[in-house]
């Protein structure tokens, strides 16, 4: 973690001139209550000595921070230990400047500026500069390592979302292969019994891949889009379960506009078919229903049969559960479970409109 070598950011400069201002102002009103009683002392002479410490620190600091803004802040005792190093010249120079400066003020009022001795002035101007430089250098390192913290945790979770842009790329395209040759598979098995069926179907999945490739430039769409894909997902299976299924749609209209994953729902569809329709000798209902359900979103698909038939969970469930840990972590979830005489894939989604 390395600072820029340039100056301090904004949003720094704005919070040390928030705690400088104020500092400064206070060690003068200090300085003039200190010597209120000294008849000796004139009001403006304190305002002078702490306006002139005032005016020459923050100019020599700000230096010294120009100087080492590359510096890096992650290893606080190297960053420290060379701020320091940089104190006598830092207290030379100050004493070089700011006595020049008073000795001339004082001179243009006709009076004379009177110190100890220049050894004693330099012994006490460098402890108490190393005191001032310590509480002030805490400070810019507090705030430089929080700056650096926040641009390294936007930098991670810009490279989280990538990554997972990334690996949700990677399971659709998983999916899509999948869902492919499964569909290939069914019209194989028509050729041999059937060649106008399998070519009716065959033109049925040129028009769903078309549909399929569309929808899936992006990661999200409206269940009405999905529904849309499903609808022609199921074409194709009818097709090849004639007589033997019953698509029972109970979409209710205020989720049509709803936010839900692209391609989710066909591989549940998908194994409703596999593991209730093809796997049974009578026919089969399945029902896919939709809900909202005050901030969520309730998808299930279910069909006839027990949960021995469906209760493997193949690479199209695993893969609907990848990306919903993906894209909602925590806060969305995919059940497989036996209710009564039927086999229900239940999905709940946190509920939100769909924007293009």
């Amino acid at each position: 973690m390395r600072a820029s070598g340039s100056p301090n950011p904004p949003g720094i400069n704005r919070a040390l001139l928030a705690l400088w201002v104020p500092f400064w102002l206070l060690m003068i009103l200090v300085a003039v209550e200190d010597n209120l009683g000294d008849p000796g002392i004139r009001w403006w002479e304190p305002v002078l000595w702490e306006s002139s410490s005032c005016l020459f620190a923050t100019g020599l600091l700000w230096l010294q921070q120009r100087l080492t803004a590359h510096w890096d802040v992650s290893r606080p005792g190297p960053w420290f230990g060379r701020q320091i190093a940089w104190i006598p010249v830092v207290a030379v120079a100050f004493v070089l400047s700011v006595f020049p400066f008073r000795l001339a003020v004082y001179a243009l009022t006709g009076e004379i500026y009177e110190h100890r001795s220049w050894p004693h002035v330099f012994f006490y101007e460098s402890v108490k500069l190393l005191l001032f430089s310590g509480l002030w250098l805490g400070i810019i390192f507090g705030l430089k390592s929080f700056a650096s913290w926040r641009q390294e945790r936007a930098r991670l979770m810009e490279l989280q979302k990538h990554l997972a842009e990334s690996q949700l790329a990677q399971l659709k395209a998983q999916l899509q292969p999948h869902f492919l040759f499964n569909a290939l598979n069914t019209i194989s098995s028509l050729m041999q019994v059937d060649v106008e069926r399998a070519d009716r179907l065959l033109a049925q999945l040129a028009d769903l891949l078309r549909a399929t490739l569309r929808a899936g430039a992006s990661n999200m769409t409206s269940l009405r889009e999905e529904l849309e894909l499903l609808h022609s997902y199921a074409r194709i299976m009818q097709e090849r379960f004639s007589g033997r299924v019953t698509l029972d749609w109970r979409v209710a209209d205020e989720t049509l506009e709803a936010s839900v994953p692209t391609m989710l729902l066909q591989p549940l569809l998908e194994n409703a078919y596999k593991h209730g329709v093809e796997r049974s000798m009578v026919p089969v209902v399945v029902t896919l229903t939709a809900r909202r359900d005050g901030d969520r979103l309730e998808v299930s698909v279910s069909n006839d049969g027990t949960l021995g038939g469906a209760g493997t969970e193949g690479i199209g469930l695993r893969n609907c559960r990848e990306r919903l840990a993906v894209i909602y972590a925590s806060a969305a979830s995919l059940t497989l479970a036996a209710e009564n005489t039927t086999v229900v894939q239940r999905l709940s989604l946190p509920w939100k409109r769909f924007a293009p």
